[in-house]
């Protein structure tokens, strides 16, 4: 949400929502001017964006940790940065250059164009329909009808990001509030209500960012072999109890003997991939801190297909972030003071971010991940006889990261330190 810098504090919002069955972020962005596609070779801009986005995927994740300790993480890192890069089609002067350069570009070697070409490609890669997943993310900008948008702004938000511009009468904000969350609540298939609150009347515009993804595992796990109260270790000594689901299935596997961790891919039906990481014991501060797009092409490519006995919990999990005093910290500082510089949005107001909200929700069951109601499925008994299999339990801290096959692009990353805390 941006407001006017003329009064004290202008509200800006960069919201983000999420459900991992359903996933949903909302967040706020400005837009400017024309950008021809670059004459690149096949998906080079794209690539880019793709590997710097992971990386900054990890890097948000180390600034979290650092304000949450010993709690659990969860978020849409793929929402964050496409809200920021957004922003900053908006933005000018070094309130572009931190945006952009806190997103990871080195801008000496990479034109301006060629990353907005990258976002749009993963924008539109993002919505390619699929009978066996749901993944769909889209933005919608709701602007006071008096502010008046630079035309370049409001060409590129459309072409570049496929947002939609609703003109919005923020006098009364309660009825503009009304609108906002309505529109999200559908987009959203109604899992995300009144996710904005507290409008007020320096409200000039609200951008929202949402991500829903909902699937199914390819190889599901069996309720009836679902443990109810099997013991998780929170910490060094606390013990909590979880329903934990058990399966013996051949699985992509592996050690990664330099992190000192165990990497465990599951597939989506569909074009997605949950990771799940689980540290040696005293060993996820070293993984933390090697977290790295090199690390993830190096798993994906390393890790061989074999008989696993898992153990993984069932839980939900949320986190909510307020990222207006994260991001500072991250190098993107001008857009959050009266240094801002959004005169690529409007020329005639002076507007400020000041506020950028995330959150997301994580539900995994038997069936996948989702948060809708489970729908009814015809589950088959695996055999239990055959080669010998590996135990691996998440009885213990562990990592989750979904991604989506086609891009190598991390939705949704996170931390689980305790699944009995939703």
């Amino acid at each position: 949400v941006f407001g006017s810098k003329m009064a004290s504090s202008l509200y800006g919002v960069l919201f983000a929502v999420g459900l991992c069955a359903p996933i949903y972020c909302v967040s706020p962005v400005n837009a400017p001017s024309g950008y021809p596609h670059p004459s690149s070779t096949k998906g080079t801009p794209a690539s880019l964006a793709y590997s710097l986005n992971t990386d900054f995927a990890f890097r948000l994740y180390r600034r979290l940790v650092l304000e949450t300790p010993s709690q659990n993480v969860f978020f849409s890192p793929m929402s964050v940065s496409t809200s920021l890069a957004m922003l900053s089609l908006g933005a000018h002067s070094v309130t572009k250059t931190q945006i952009l350069e806190g997103l990871g570009f080195n801008l000496t070697h990479t034109p301006e164009s060629a990353i907005h070409w990258g976002f749009q490609h993963l924008v539109h890669s993002l919505t390619v329909p699929s009978k066996d997943l749901a993944l769909k993310m889209g933005s919608a900008l709701f602007v006071k009808k008096e502010l008046q948008l630079q035309a370049n702004f409001l060409g590129n938000v459309k072409r570049l990001y496929e947002a939609e511009v609703f003109s919005t009468d923020f006098s009364n904000p309660s009825i503009a509030q009304a609108k906002i969350n309505c529109h999200v609540k559908k987009k959203t298939q109604g899992k995300v209500v009144d996710i904005i609150q507290g409008l007020d009347l320096l409200t000039a515009m609200v951008l929202v960012n949402h991500i829903f993804f909902k699937a199914k595992w390819d190889k599901p796990f069996y309720p009836a072999y679902t443990r109810k109260n099997f013991p998780f270790l929170v910490g060094k000594q606390v013990t909590v109890r979880v329903p934990m689901m058990h399966q013996k299935e051949q699985f992509a596997f592996g050690m990664d003997t330099e992190l000192n961790c165990f990497v465990l891919q599951m597939d989506y039906k569909g074009d997605a991939v949950a990771f799940f990481v689980l540290p040696r014991k005293g060993k996820m501060r070293q993984l933390e801190q090697a977290l790295s797009a090199g690390t993830l092409r190096k798993w994906s490519h390393s890790l061989q297909k074999r008989w696993i006995e898992v153990f993984i919990p069932k839980f939900s999990i949320s986190a909510s972030y307020k990222l207006e005093t994260i991001l500072p910290k991250m190098g993107i500082q001008n857009a959050f003071d009266e240094n801002a510089d959004f005169s690529g949005i409007t020329k005639r107001d002076s507007l400020q971010l000041s506020k950028a909200t995330h959150k997301a929700v994580l539900d995994v069951s038997e069936e996948g991940t989702e948060a809708a109601a489970a729908t009814t499925t015809k589950f088959i008994v695996r055999s239990k006889d055959g080669p010998s299999y590996f135990t691996v339990s998440f009885n213990r801290t562990f990592l989750i990261m979904i991604t989506n096959k086609a891009t190598d692009s991390i939705l949704f990353l996170g931390k689980v330190e305790n699944p009995t805390k939703s």
